[in-house]
């Protein structure tokens, strides 16, 4: 009996892991890896539901199918941000007087576009920034330790054409 807990939680891990990484990978425009970790997936999860069914009377088997369920997502989760696939848009407001934040972050290899803008307090340098995803909290770091001041919205851009950042992020 235990054997069977433990081998239900093992493979509803491993479904909703895959399950979590799909979803993900469909969503970051990646169909063809995303269609053949379905298969897998569904297979995997053919085996745990099979297994639940066949002995509904013992609560302990649906107990470990939940089980595995929430951990599958946990460690779906944390493998996604591991991989950190994708960009990241960063849109940066700073005070005039700053602006050399802009050929500072482009030195580090970010593509910068700037332009001028009126604020509440006199006039502010805004920059959109585009990176990878797995340089995201880099990029936040240095913007926050030489500017602390500086206000910061990123969020994921869907898709991206154009520009020179893009296509030497697409040649590497």
């Amino acid at each position: 009996m235990l054997q069977t807990i433990v081998l239900i939680i093992i493979i509803n891990v491993a479904y909703m892991t895959m399950t979590t990484l799909r979803l993900i990978l469909v969503i970051k425009g990646y169909p063809k890896a995303a269609s053949i970790l379905s298969m897998l997936e569904v297979f995997i999860y053919l085996i745990g539901l099979t297994m639940v069914l066949d002995d509904l009377s013992n609560p302990w088997n649906m107990a470990a199918y939940c089980l595995g369920w929430g951990l599958g997502v946990y460690i779906g989760s944390l493998i996604e941000g591991k991989l950190a696939l994708g960009y990241v848009l960063f849109e940066i407001i700073i005070n005039l007087d700053d602006a050399d934040i802009v050929n500072e972050l482009r030195s580090k290899g970010y593509g910068v576009t700037s332009w001028l803008a009126d604020g509440k307090n006199g006039q502010k340098i805004c920059m959109t920034v585009i990176a990878k995803r797995k340089n995201e909290k880099k990029l936040r770091n240095t913007v926050l330790e030489l500017w602390p001041k500086a206000f910061i919205i990123s969020y994921e851009p869907s898709k991206l054409n154009g520009g020179f950042l893009v296509k030497q992020m697409k040649a590497k």
